[in-house]
């Protein structure tokens, strides 16, 4: 074994951080083993110091910048977050003192990715990221290293444990969003605020670094479109499941004729398709290429233990020597693509109507279907309650995205159409 340890500076100091201290200490000796050399803490930084966590000897610092740029390091780790402020201070001093970076900061790599690949190419450092999508789910190395052979043509999953967590609950409990939602922020899976997660906004960082890793392009944050999950109500997957499928949060992108489809959404999932029966808090993630097909990987996608563990596989590969491009391909080598037209996009798609129940109401949503050139699948009407208003459940083929939304303004003209409700129904 080398007498050289690896040593690691390590801003932030939360849930992430401790659990990465925490891992660094009880798994000292299998790293060590393993990577041929210690991995030493030389500096840990944090607003205040917290207890119980193993850092005896180890120098603290309240101001991360300090450290960043007067502790005698090998790679800084930044768990702070945020894609800006001190995270994005630190992460540029270590850069263009020569130094490595791991983080599993997603909105940072999102926002400033390409900038900080130049930085570390330019001053011989490299940047880990494993942790920043999917938790302890290894996609980043998946992406970067298995899968270098392949063209990869498509990447989709779920990549939101919070989403995952309240869908799943809502279809286990039959309780509406808000209510979960609460649950949810008392129980700590949801932020207090929670709008990063239910709006998409967390699963379209994520996927933005999918799409550069997968189809070697720089990172474009805008050129992910965006839709959360607080229109899903709970009748909506009570239909769903009648219909054979599950609602998924999914965040989905594929290499087309025209250039990069990115996209964040809930969808209706095949029960046929394993994103179906990932539940709870889980992550997983669907790769398609051209010699290798299509592999699936699933697990836990955020808290201390499977995040530390994510860091901590990118300390290793340091520690081995082994480093590669931050994006696969040096950043020269990253193409722009157009975004895809999104009314070009084909899907078939779930419509959930409440309709004042009288006389002609089918008529004029078959009309309304029919000039947009919409087909539909199939139909669920039940009971009958002149007084209020019932759902009307349908299902249309696959047709072009422009199109459905023509003929949604249509429906939504309609006098008796007091509600609607459209979800797309992923093609797999």
């Amino acid at each position: 074994m080398s007498k050289s340890s690896l040593k690691i500076a390590i801003a932030g100091l939360g849930t992430v951080g401790g659990g990465t201290v925490q891992l660094l200490h009880d798994q000292a000796q299998l790293l060590a083993a393993r990577a041929g050399r210690p991995l030493t803490l030389v500096g840990a930084a944090a607003l205040e110091k917290p207890t119980g966590l193993p850092l005896d000897g180890v120098p603290f610092f309240t101001d991360a910048r300090v450290m960043a740029r007067d502790c005698d390091y090998d790679v800084l780790v930044e768990l702070i977050g945020g894609a800006g402020g001190i995270a994005l201070d630190v992460v540029r001093t270590a850069l263009e003192r020569g130094r490595s970076v791991v983080t599993a900061n997603k909105a940072m790599i999102a926002h400033h990715g390409t900038e900080l690949a130049q930085i570390a190419e330019a001053k011989g450092g490299t940047i880990g990221f494993e942790a920043s999508v999917g938790g302890g789910i290894p996609i980043i190395k998946s992406l970067r290293e298995g899968l270098a052979a392949n063209r990869v043509t498509k990447v989709m999953g779920i990549l939101n444990g919070t989403c995952n967590y309240i869908l799943t609950t809502m279809r286990e409990s039959g309780r509406d969003f808000a209510d979960v939602l609460a649950e949810a922020q008392k129980l700590g899976y949801a932020e207090a605020d929670p709008t990063f997660d239910i709006d998409g906004i967390d699963t379209a960082h994520k996927l933005a670094i999918l799409v550069s890793l997968a189809f070697s392009a720089p990172i474009d944050l805008d050129g992910v479109s965006c839709e959360g999950i607080r229109h899903v109500s709970a009748l909506d997957i009570r239909y769903a499941d009648e219909l054979g499928y599950r609602i998924k949060l999914l965040g989905v992108a594929a290499q087309t004729d025209t250039g990069i489809e990115a996209r964040v959404y809930p969808a209706m999932v095949p029960l046929s398709f394993p994103l179906a029966h990932v539940s709870g808090p889980f992550n997983a993630i669907v790769t398609e290429g051209d010699f290798v097909g299509r592999t699936v990987l699933e697990g836990r996608g955020a808290g201390a233990r499977p995040t530390a563990s994510a860091v901590v596989a990118d300390l290793m590969d340091l520690a081995l020597g082994r480093t590669i491009p931050t994006f696969g391909v040096p950043v020269a080598a990253l193409k722009a693509q157009p975004a895809a037209a999104s009314g070009a996009h084909r899907s078939a798609y779930y419509i959930r109507l409440m309709v004042k129940d009288q006389p002609g109401v089918f008529a004029d949503i078959a009309a309304a279907l029919r000039d947009e050139q919409v087909s539909m699948e199939q139909v669920i009407q039940r009971g009958r309650a002149p007084e209020e208003t019932v759902p009307v459940v349908m299902t249309v083929h696959e047709t072009v995205e422009s199109s459905m939304l023509r003929a949604v303004e249509r429906l939504k003209a309609l006098g008796s159409v007091a509600d609607l409700q459209l979800i797309r129904i992923e093609n797999l």
